[in-house]
């Protein structure tokens, strides 16, 4: 395969906001999640299980008026997030103004309601976006199919596509990474001790709260007094998600869940968009795999934070440009 040619537009900070942390904060208050109704489906797993599913409308564009033959998006969400955040309804505007139709994939224990089992997902849980997939692809067999994976999203996506291999390319036609981790061993003290130490420590806290909720379905698994004591998302992984799916500890759970190893095995077109000044990880990009894997497209940026990348010339006139990169590469492949 030739590499495809698709080039990013460049990116120039908002004035004022040029620090990576500015444009991590800014982001999320400046998206608006105005301008997106939501239609929930409740879809169940064949572990007795269940996921919910947004399908997302955007006003003169909904999926009745984009027409059953427009293509599909699939977008997942970041750690502890949902899919009616702002950086998902600022992508679905986008890819509703292409005619394509989005829906978001809320995984299990998020979106504003608990699952029933005692684990939910990780960062290299892949089955629940095997099974959405292959289920809307059953649904919509002649449309063209989209992925867009954000922060832990993105680390998902990217390690489905590697595992699936040439499998994927009968499902996705093109898919899009933004501010995901490649190797998380790499940059777990970043994120933990690190810059990202705020981010992380808000994140654990939601974290001990939904494993606590669970202790009459984990505790026969999990110490759930070293999850109450944890102080770092590295403990709480040591003390929980290690044992609850598997893994010998924190350690080996970053390295079996990390994208970087399954990056050589896709066959999807797949844009990479990464600012290298992510407050949230360690400079992890794999440059040199990047350039020679044909089926990766690189959009790596000096400045833009971590789910950042504000500009425009005020925020009342807020260009979001990781949003606006992620739609115009996939119209060129879906459309």
């Amino acid at each position: 395969m030739v590499k495809h040619t698709f080039a990013t537009e460049p990116f120039r900070p908002m004035r004022g906001l040029s620090n990576p942390h500015a444009q991590t904060i800014a982001a999320y208050y400046l998206r608006s999640e105005k301008g997106v109704a939501f239609r929930r489906e409740r879809m169940e797993t064949p572990d007795g299980d269940f996921v919910l599913l947004d399908y997302a409308d955007v006003p003169g564009k909904t999926w009745r008026d984009l027409g059953t033959a427009a293509p599909i998006v699939l977008l997942l969400h970041g750690l502890e997030g949902h899919a009616r955040r702002g950086y998902i309804c600022e992508t679905v505007k986008h890819l509703a103004q292409y005619g394509i139709r989005s829906v978001g994939l809320n995984f299990r224990s998020c979106g504003g309601e608990m699952n029933r089992l005692g684990r939910s997902y990780h960062i290299g849980f892949t089955d629940d976006v095997t099974l959405v997939l292959d289920r809307l692809h059953a649904r919509y067999p002649a449309v063209a199919f989209g992925v867009v994976g954000f922060s832990l999203g993105g680390n998902v996506l990217l390690k489905y596509l590697g595992e699936q291999g040439e499998r994927a390319s009968g499902r996705i036609a093109a898919a899009v990474a933004v501010s995901n981790p490649f190797d998380i061993a790499a940059g777990i003290d970043v994120f933990s001790n690190g810059s990202g130490r705020r981010y992380a420590q808000r994140f654990l806290k939601e974290l001990r709260a939904k494993a606590l909720a669970k202790a009459d379905l984990i505790g026969a698994v999990v110490d759930l007094e070293q999850v109450a004591a944890a102080q770092t998302v590295t403990a709480f992984d040591d003390a929980c998600t290690a044992p609850l799916w598997g893994f010998e500890d924190a350690r080996d759970y970053y390295d079996r869940s990390s994208c970087i190893r399954y990056l050589p095995a896709i066959r999807v077109p797949t844009l990479l968009l990464r600012a290298l000044d992510d407050p949230l990880m360690a400079l992890d990009v794999p440059f040199q795999l990047v350039h020679d894997q044909p089926w990766l497209v690189p959009g790596f940026t000096t400045r833009g934070g971590h789910l950042g990348f504000v500009a425009g010339s005020a925020p009342w006139r807020g260009v979001f440009w990781a949003e606006r990169q992620a739609a115009r590469f996939l119209a060129t492949l879906l459309v």
